[in-house]
């Protein structure tokens, strides 16, 4: 499996996703401004592997400060930290790896700065470790929701190219392929970035398991033959009342597997349940370029010229389409989550 992300010789390696799957390729991210430009170009995405990306980016961002005295290496180590915050608004994974390099930093204020600089990189390295983890801890939890022989619609990539490794909706089918169970997966294309057809089937088919892919509109005909057992997406972000912020278009698969009896899972690491933010009304969803929608790639157009485009990367599925919610700490109806992890 290839690694997503990585520290490699004191830079921040990256799959460059916007590359996949004509080409693997890799791009050494030198200076922070250099990762921020790949977070918000979709160089990396998927939100846990945006949270474990930033925390790299703010620790190689510290190796280039030259304060010696810490009110002025934090200053300039927080600077970095907003700079990164700013590339994209909806993934609070973003802002929730930040927050806990930022932590870090204040817990070492006595410490030289030589000192602090190399624990930043060990912290940012610690975050990427445990996001491997946790997604084969939360594969193992949502593996018993699927038997033997179903078949599993997924939107989007939630798997290793979203993380840090393993994936979180593509963890758990790992999961329940490692358990022995015959499971056959249909990932839908995922309009406008193809995120679905372009990563999902190609990260699917480098593993041997069975994929079928499909046109956005075709899921809604699959579950009314009967072709479709179940749904597990990824997740944003998550609200305290359980809505969930996903790529566009998660909110109609859901409601076509509410209209056919079909479960509805999310799978998410715990750094996406946002308990400050009370519904999916108070979630920001990012608007992007029209040109995602207009063109393939940016570059052949598939619509008239100047004409009005609306590109919002996330909707919202509110909670009461969710049949639960997979973490890395069990599986959870969506109103258990505020009483499930409010001291935690």
């Amino acid at each position: 499996m290839i690694a997503t992300v990585e520290w490699k010789n004191g830079v921040v390696r990256l799959v460059d996703q916007s590359k996949l799957p004509e080409s693997v390729e890799f791009l050494d991210c030198r200076d922070y401004r250099t990762v921020a430009e790949a977070i918000r170009t979709l160089k990396v995405r998927g939100a846990p592997a945006i949270g474990v990306t930033a925390a790299l980016g703010v620790a190689l961002g510290a190796q280039a400060v030259s304060a010696t005295e810490y009110a002025l290496f934090a200053q300039a180590v927080l600077k970095i930290c907003d700079e990164l915050c700013a590339t994209r608004p909806t993934a609070v994974n973003l802002f929730w790896a930040i927050e806990r390099m930022k932590q870090k930093l204040e817990s070492l204020r006595t410490e030289p700065i030589s000192t602090i600089k190399q624990v930043l990189i060990l912290e940012s390295q610690a975050i990427l470790e445990e996001d491997i983890a946790l997604c084969k801890t939360m594969g193992r939890h949502g593996a018993d929701l699927i038997r033997d022989g179903e078949t599993v619609l997924t939107h989007c990539n939630a798997g290793s190219l979203a993380t840090a490794g393993y994936g979180t909706a593509l963890g758990v089918i790992r999961a329940a392929c490692e358990q022995g169970k015959k499971i056959n997966v249909i990932a839908d294309e995922t309009r406008p970035v193809l995120q679905g057809s372009r990563l999902t089937a190609w990260e699917l088919m480098q593993d041997r398991i069975p994929v079928t892919l499909i046109t956005d509109n075709m899921a809604g005909s699959l579950m009314r033959q009967g072709k479709i057992h179940l749904c597990i997406v990824g997740a944003d972000r998550i609200a305290a009342n359980g809505d969930v912020a996903n790529k566009i278009g998660t909110y109609s698969v859901a409601v076509l597997a509410k209209a056919h009896n079909i479960p509805f899972y999310v799978a998410a690491p715990y750094s996406t349940i946002d308990l400050r933010t009370k519904s999916g009304d108070d979630i920001p969803i990012e608007q992007r370029n029209p040109l995602e929608v207009t063109t393939i790639h940016g570059s052949h157009p598939v619509a008239p010229k100047d004409v009005v485009v609306y590109n919002p990367a996330f909707d919202v599925t509110p909670a009461e389409l969710i049949s639960g919610i997979i973490t890395e700490r069990g599986v959870f109806k969506p109103g258990e989550l505020a009483s499930r992890f409010q001291s935690q």
